[in-house]
């Protein structure tokens, strides 16, 4: 049986009803409420750090995957941005490769041409030497060169042999004849030149 305890004994500062008319201290049931809340209070912060560690780890985890998100787009804009700078630099590839076999023609039309300067043939291909002088200038306008082929070294790189023959006093590997013109745009060879080599 719990002592009672007299009302000049308790230490509370209680002004219950209970506390006033029946000299008893109320505080320990209160000290019993204490503990129970104290308890649940406890649980609950227990509960809410919880909770708190949880939203931080998930926090953590969406700015990686912000940051990861960010990462993307940049690389995205750089293979977009050297994407485009290097479809604007060789925008005209097409073009120039269809153009390339008119300027065949005209050099073998050139190449019909003898010393004599004053026949029919010659004042005709006049004509033909002016207009490929100026198609030269446009192509070299758009930075398209001709390979430089002959009495070189073969660089498979920048020519295509088609035939071989031998040649005293040439060494192996030499470019002798230039067949069809080559060409580079820009950095790019567009056109091997093909060749015949010295074996």
């Amino acid at each position: 049986m719990e002592e009672e305890i007299k009302k000049d004994e308790c230490t509370c500062d209680c002004n219950c009803k209970e506390h006033l008319e029946q000299d008893e201290c109320c505080c320990k049931d209160n000290d019993k409420i204490d503990k129970k809340d104290k308890k649940n209070k406890k649980i609950e912060k227990n509960k809410y750090k919880d909770e708190i560690e949880k939203l931080k780890l998930e926090n953590k985890k969406k700015e990686e995957e912000v940051l990861i998100a960010r990462a993307d787009l940049i690389n995205y804009r750089k293979r977009k941005d050297e994407e485009v700078a290097r479809l604007l630099k060789f925008c005209n590839e097409d073009l120039i490769k269809q153009f390339l076999p008119i300027m065949d023609n005209f050099e073998r039309a050139i190449k019909l041409d003898d010393d004599n300067l004053e026949d029919e043939v010659s004042k005709f291909l006049e004509g033909f030497k002016m207009i490929y002088c100026n198609m030269q200038q446009i192509m070299e306008s758009f930075d398209v060169k001709a390979i430089d082929g002959a009495n070189k070294l073969f660089d498979p790189v920048y020519h295509n042999a088609i035939m071989v023959e031998h040649k005293e006093g040439v060494e192996p590997g030499m470019v002798l004849e230039v067949l069809q013109k080559g060409y580079i745009y820009k950095d790019k060879v567009i056109r091997p030149a093909m060749v015949k080599v010295s074996e």
